[in-house]
């Protein structure tokens, strides 16, 4: 395996950095909002099943019960 001095590392380390699509400030709110929407929807979802499972199985328990 071929070894590269520290400077060689360096200056290929900020070309690719250089290559990198930075986000614009806009895009990261855009996306942070849908994060956050997307993880209510998710909340809601699971609590609603979450609610149907517990009904259902108090149902069944107090049939047996």
């Amino acid at each position: 395996m071929a070894r590269t001095n520290p400077l060689q590392f360096i200056q290929q380390t900020r070309a690719e950095v250089a290559k990198v699509v930075w986000p614009t400030r806009r895009e990261v709110l855009l996306t942070t909002v849908m994060v956050f929407i997307m993880s209510a929807l998710t909340a809601v979802f699971f609590g609603l099943v979450d609610l149907g499972i517990r009904s259902g199985l108090a149902v069944v328990l107090g049939y047996f019960g």
